[in-house]
């Protein structure tokens, strides 16, 4: 492995070492494009907090943001993807 792809890997799993960031991506992964609002009412937490976390969650590569007008939508990024399979191999 190259010195890249090993920071690359240390960025996802600090991305997702904690459990309100799992939470999310298991909350995008099945509502493609949803809202911070969304996410928030669905997880039932703080609006600042939640935003902190899925902006951390962003800056991993994790979770792609596209704007519509004044809402903005939530995606998994292809290495968030692969987050999922890491993590359900891990649940199991």
């Amino acid at each position: 492995m190259t010195e890249r792809q090993i920071k690359r890997l240390e960025r996802v799993f600090k991305g997702i070492a904690n459990h309100w960031r799992i939470k999310i991506i298991f909350l995008i992964a099945k509502n493609h494009g949803i809202s911070l609002q969304s996410i928030v009412e669905n997880l039932e937490s703080n609006y600042q907090t939640t935003s902190e976390h899925v902006r951390r969650l962003t800056i991993a590569g994790l979770v792609t943001k596209k704007y519509h007008g004044r809402t903005v939508g939530h995606t998994l990024s292809p290495y968030g993807l692969q987050a999922i399979v890491i993590l359900k191999n891990f649940r199991e």
